[in-house]
Formats: C-alpha cells, structure tokens, sequence
C-alpha cells in the first residue's frame, strides 16, 4: 500500500467514527428531552395528587356529619312508621 492509500483509509474511517459519534450524540439529546419531558409530566400528575388529597382531613368531619344526617332520617322514618301504623288502623 502507498501512503495515499494509507492517509485515504485513516481518513475515511476517521469519517466514520466522527458520523458515529455525531449519531450517539443525537440520540443521547433526544433521548434527554424526552426524559426531561416525561419527568415534567409525573411531576405535575404528582402535584395533582397533592392537590387532590391536600383537603382528607375533612373526609373525617364529613363522614360525621353524614352519619348525622343518616341518624335523623332514621329517627324520622321510625317515627313515621309509628304514626303512620297507628292512624290506618
């Protein structure tokens, strides 16, 4: 071989190795973006979450005065049956 077939070889497989580096890179960025976009994504989901559950402590005081209300239709059911029973027979 004639050291311009050498010079020729080097430089066509520098060329090669610099497009391969040029490619990983491309895809090392793209794939970046994408987790950065991902990322911010759960980030605003879990933001909703926080969001959504940040009022529970009511859930307790809730669920009391629904047994409350619960309690007095009862009373009123029950003291309607009663009248009820007695003024058809």
């Amino acid at each position: 071989m004639t050291d311009q077939n050498l010079w020729l070889t080097a430089n066509i497989a520098g060329l090669v190795v610099v497009l391969a580096v040029a490619a990983l890179l491309t895809l090392l960025v793209v794939f970046v973006h994408t987790i950065d976009r991902r990322v911010a994504k759960i980030r605003e989901t879990l933001k909703a979450a926080a969001d959504n559950t940040a009022q529970t402590k009511l859930i307790g005081e809730t669920a009391k005065g629904v047994d409350a209300v619960l309690a007095e239709g009862l009373e009123h059911h029950l003291f309607l049956g009663r009248v009820l029973g007695k003024v058809r027979m």
